[in-house]
């Protein structure tokens, strides 16, 4: 909240539930209260506008209207095939020069971690032979991995002088 300060809107996106069994590791639990409390805190004194859309990411993004996004953060449901309908809802919403980071998208690598639906996701999309290419190369053309750290994966969406 602090690095966007007044003026931005920050859109956050939270069902507060788990159905899928893939959002939270073992043992963790999420508080609806707590949660949008720590927000409005981090959000007061010159902070963004924060809108809260309480539904499945996948719901918000496929009837999304607000507009192109600089950002999207897949956290949520980290089953593979959650994550890959957050990304196909997502991805088109991002400006060019926006990011989309994944979370927990670096099982199996040097200094990473991650869980396999994201790992997955980003590896099919982003790191086979060819993505990133053209536009005859599928969702993740026009896309690049621009930082990994720890188990975040950020890619990026080429801008018109990228081209």
């Amino acid at each position: 909240c602090r690095a966007l300060g007044a003026g931005a809107e920050l859109h956050l996106v939270d069902p507060f539930i788990d159905a899928s069994g893939w959002a939270l590791r073992p043992g963790a639990r999420a508080s609806a209260t707590a949660t949008r409390s720590v927000v409005a805190r981090a959000a007061r004194d010159g902070g963004p506008t924060v809108v809260w859309h309480i539904a499945r990411s996948q719901d918000v993004g496929r009837t999304w209207s607000g507009g192109p996004v600089d950002l999207v953060f897949i956290d949520g449901d980290h089953s593979p095939e959650g994550c890959r309908e957050d990304w196909e809802r997502w991805h088109e919403h991002v400006a060019p020069g926006g990011a989309v980071a994944f979370h927990d998208a670096r099982e199996g690598r040097a200094g990473g971690g991650g869980s396999p639906g994201p790992t997955g996701v980003v590896n099919e999309v982003f790191r086979r032979p060819g993505a990133g290419a053209g536009a005859g190369s599928g969702s993740g053309s026009g896309w690049d991995i621009v930082e990994e750290v720890d188990s975040l994966v950020v890619v990026r969406r080429r801008g018109l002088a990228d081209t």
